[in-house]
């Protein structure tokens, strides 16, 4: 699957995007950003602060519980505000 990485998770990992292929085990969005923070520092310190991370699943907004399964590409960001 695709992985895409927004604002400072970008900055943090080094890049915007990458194809990853999580094992079996791997089953929603929490899970995912559990396996990606074990891959290096970079991705470590991207997610230090999982409950901060917001993520989307094929362009559609997600929980963290979220299944991953079927996805073709998966996002990650910050909390944005507007104004």
């Amino acid at each position: 699957m695709k992985v895409k990485y927004f604002a400072w998770v970008r900055e943090r990992i080094g890049k915007a995007e990458e194809t990853v292929e999580p094992p079996a085990e791997v089953r929603t969005i929490d899970d995912l950003i559990a396996w990606l923070s074990k891959r290096g520092e970079t991705y470590a310190h991207a997610f230090e602060k999982p409950k901060v991370i917001r993520a989307a699943i094929d362009h559609a907004h997600v929980k963290p519980d979220a299944a991953i399964a079927g996805a073709r590409e998966i996002a990650f960001f910050p909390p944005m505000t507007g104004g």
